[in-house]
């Protein structure tokens, strides 16, 4: 199983990125899919995870509203659009996969991607 994450960068406070994670060796389809983050000095939090059997998403409290994960089983592929980002959001982001429904908790994961920086500053 191969994740690739991409889509990071440097945006201004207030604006928006897309991350992609395609999976190669791992069904989108079934299974679940999420997105964490790690900033300098921080533990790695659960961002949001979609499991991909019925649509069902999770969101941290502190990008609700804000981010957006969705999949696309055609192109085996897991996005999240982040609007509205602000300086707190910068770290690197992760996507992971499971063989079961999503879970925000980063031990319940068996593959991870290599991580794409995403950093917000003016």
């Amino acid at each position: 199983v191969q994740l690739q994450a991409s889509g990071g960068g440097l945006v201004q406070p207030g604006g928006s990125l897309m991350l992609s994670c395609v999976a190669s060796g791992f069904t989108v389809g079934s299974g679940a899919i999420g997105w964490f983050r790690q900033a300098p000095g921080k533990e790695r939090e659960g961002v949001s995870c979609i499991t991909n059997s019925d649509g069902s998403t999770y969101y941290a409290d502190s990008v609700k509203g804000r981010f957006t994960v969705s999949r696309d089983n055609a192109k085996n592929t897991v996005s999240l659009q982040m609007n509205s980002l602000k300086p707190e959001d910068t770290a690197v982001y992760y996507c992971a996969a499971r063989n079961w429904r999503a879970s925000s908790l980063s031990s319940d994961y068996d593959y991870w991607g290599q991580g794409t920086q995403v950093t917000v500053s003016s």
